[in-house]
């Protein structure tokens, strides 16, 4: 859990963060998650998002932050991630005392205790039995954004609801990892933003509204359990009387909408309509701005926290950063410098060699090994090393483009924009 303080000139003044493993290790968790037995189900403990948070403050009061200079608050959460709030517990959050941390007075009010993550993947059935309720693959993606993946939160519901009906019958609203972190602010539940919402297979992102079929294949009552949806940047109220009493927050202090990571990316990188900004990390992350988006089989279209009439596309390509590792260090001893070099060594477009390659199965497309054309289109066994790194990073940035183009997003020439 991180906190970053700024001024109004966007300066940084106060920067903390609680380390779950090691700050909480009563939780016993590894990365901050548990994986279970079945390696498929990952879960994290509600408790310890709530304990992480009293912790985050205490550790500012004692510093001497001055809460009371506070004028609004948001944040972000991961986004899949859902929180089963137990019937009568709204008047718990309402009430709590401030002379107790949070963690204690709201340790009876989840009728799950351990939230299902985006690193779940254990409702493959419940996925395949939404897209069959809803026409198909294609038609949930048009519906909501994108095709029925595990870790989205209607899967998870039904999941919940299929295996443990009593726990579902018992719970009174659902919030996601962001909705629950700002309802702890707001003091009551806070709405699920367009943009968060928009990574559960149940919004419809054209409307702005719960899918009624979405809803019916996943569980019953479940519109009253989720609450209206709002814009990303919408003001939900002032902060709960709690942290004015505990820490000193001024009463007229804002909660703004909470969204989920990959949104608030899009947001806090200024990216407007055109951009693209790339992710190199262990997987490879596209977001892109679109104005009118073509919701595929592959990536994902969520509404734009930014701008609530257009969208943002998110592309995932898992083999990223150690499949470039593996090839410097086939082809360049592990150096970044002779990577470098032997990449400028060749010519863009590398005489019309080109590779794809996946060490793991890829998200996208669903396609695995390495895979190695030259200028003929006839498949080859390998390439010198230079060229070996140059059809990399070519194959790896020509599959970015093509499927953000699936996606909707239209590449032009820079004097075309002007």
């Amino acid at each position: 859990l991180k906190v970053i303080a700024i001024d109004e000139r966007l300066r940084v003044i106060f920067e903390d963060n609680v380390h779950f493993d090691k700050d909480l290790p009563e939780f016993k968790t590894q990365g901050g998650v548990y994986i279970h037995s079945d390696r498929l189900t990952v879960t994290s403990p509600v408790l310890m998002w709530v304990k992480a948070l009293d912790m985050i403050l205490e550790k500012m009061k004692s510093s001497g932050f001055n809460f009371s200079q506070v004028r609004a608050l948001s944040g972000a959460g991961q986004q899949h991630g859902s929180v089963y709030w137990k019937k009568g517990s709204i008047q718990i959050l309402k009430n709590a005392s401030s002379d107790l941390p949070l963690h204690h007075s709201l340790k009876g009010c989840f009728s799950i205790s351990n939230s299902p993550i985006w690193m779940d993947s254990s409702t493959a059935s419940q996925c395949s039995a939404l897209e069959e309720a809803v026409g198909g693959a294609q038609h949930l993606s048009s519906i909501t954004g994108s095709r029925a993946y595990e870790r989205f939160t209607g899967n998870q519901i039904a999941k919940i609801y299929s295996q443990n009906p009593e726990v579902y019958k018992q719970t009174e609203r659902i919030s996601l990892v962001s909705s629950f972190a700002a309802s702890l602010f707001l003091g009551t539940y806070a709405p699920i933003d367009y943009s968060d919402g928009s990574g559960m297979n149940l919004l419809q992102i054209w409307e702005k509204v719960w899918s009624k079929s979405c809803l019916d294949a996943c569980a019953p009552g479940l519109e009253e359990r989720l609450g209206c949806p709002v814009p990303s940047h919408s003001v939900l109220g002032t902060i709960s009387p709690y942290y004015s009493q505990r820490y000193g927050f001024s009463p007229d202090c804002k909660v703004v909408a909470f969204t989920g990571d990959n949104p608030a990316s899009l947001a806090g990188m200024r990216l407007q309509e055109g951009d693209i900004a790339i992710s190199l990390g262990t997987s490879d992350t596209l977001f892109l701005w679109i104005q009118e988006p073509t919701p595929a089989l592959e990536g994902h279209i969520l509404c734009n926290p930014v701008d609530s009439q257009t969208y943002m596309a998110l592309l995932c390509f898992k083999n990223g950063s150690l499949m470039r590792e593996r090839i410097r260090d086939d082809c360049a001893s592990g150096s970044w410098d002779e990577f470098s070099k032997a990449l400028s060594s060749t010519v863009a477009g590398n005489n019309g060699n080109l590779g794809f390659y996946f060490d793991v199965m890829e998200i996208t497309p669903e396609a695995v090994g390495i895979h190695r054309f030259n200028r003929d289109n006839q498949k080859v066994p390998g390439f010198p090393k230079e060229v070996e790194i140059r059809a990399l990073i070519e194959g790896q940035f020509i599959a970015k483009r093509i499927h953000a183009e699936k996606l909707g997003y239209k590449v032009c020439k820079y004097d075309e924009q002007l």
